[in-house]
């Protein structure tokens, strides 16, 4: 019976863990339009401030890495860090519409993985909220302002890979933490996904080696590693209580969030459209979360 309820405890805090980084994402969104700084280069500077501050933090607390340690976390740190470059180059590529309608198709791949190599339950209620949230989703790209804007078919296939890396990343964090706890596998992440991003940002910047951020631009960057740094610690966490369906589903908050964030900061507008597909998005979420069967602690 204790037993019993450990585990409800913790794939409740699984899934409060995953509902935060969606948060913190969106959020995170928004502080990268307002950055004045090309995508990937932003990326490795969040990630080799990440390199030298999540060592510091490790060493101080007395903690030390071994080399099986970071033979576990170098695949995910690979995966992370090529996903950010193939994501930001898409962005560039084709439309914003395109590329979220694109990332929305996460939670499907994801649903079945989890069936088919974890074997987790999938009700039909799931299953259901799950396509009526990315309706949602796609009624508000397509209700947003400028939501046919142009695109191409590269932007469009590296989009698609980007959102294959993305549910590849998931599933083997998900494999990784049955070994190594959240901040060895974040510490580890930073310095391994800043070397791989070093050439892809180096190109970006047509030139050896990426310029350094100013005084100002510094602040920024640590912000990109504080806020939507810390939702990939806390997914990071929630991959060892939740179910890899719950925690894609609720990928599907992000274009609700981060357009709500842009209305609140970025002055976007918002059509009644928008709003209606966020009330049905957010509602659709809030089922999933509450009546989802409870997750296996692996």
């Amino acid at each position: 019976m204790q037993a019993s309820g450990q585990l409800q405890n913790r794939s409740s805090m699984g899934r409060l863990s995953a509902v935060g980084a969606i948060v913190l994402w969106s959020i995170g969104t928004v502080i990268i339009a307002y950055f004045d700084m090309p995508g990937i280069q932003a990326a490795f500077w969040r990630l080799t401030l990440g390199g030298v501050a999540y060592p510091v933090v490790l060493y101080v607390s007395g903690r030390r890495l071994s080399w099986r340690q970071f033979r576990l976390a170098a695949p995910a740190a690979v995966l992370f860090a090529v996903q950010l470059g193939v994501a930001f180059t898409a962005i560039k590529a084709t439309s914003v519409a395109n590329m979220t309608t694109i990332a929305a198709l996460l939670p499907a791949v994801l649903m079945v993985i989890s069936a088919i190599r974890y074997r987790e339950p999938i009700g039909m209620k799931t299953v259901l909220m799950g396509g009526i949230a990315l309706v949602g989703v796609v009624v508000i790209i397509r209700g947003a302002p400028g939501g046919d804007g142009s695109s191409s078919l590269r932007g469009d296939l590296l989009a698609v890979l980007g959102m294959l890396l993305f549910a590849t990343y998931f599933v083997v964090v998900k494999e990784v933490r049955q070994h190594l706890d959240t901040f060895s596998l974040q510490t580890l992440t930073m310095p391994i996904g800043a070397a791989v991003l070093y050439p892809m940002a180096a190109i970006e910047a047509d030139q050896l080696f990426p310029p350094l951020p100013s005084f100002s631009d510094w602040i920024w960057v640590a912000l990109i590693l504080l806020i939507p740094g810390s939702g990939h610690f806390l997914m990071n966490w929630a991959h060892l209580h939740v179910s890899l369906t719950v925690s894609g589903i609720l990928t599907l908050g992000i274009p609700v969030l981060s357009a709500i964030g842009a209305w609140l900061v970025l002055d976007q507008s918002m059509g009644a459209i928008q709003i209606g597909g966020m009330v049905v998005v957010l509602a659709a979420l809030v089922a999933i979360v509450l009546n989802h069967p409870e997750d296996p602690v692996r």
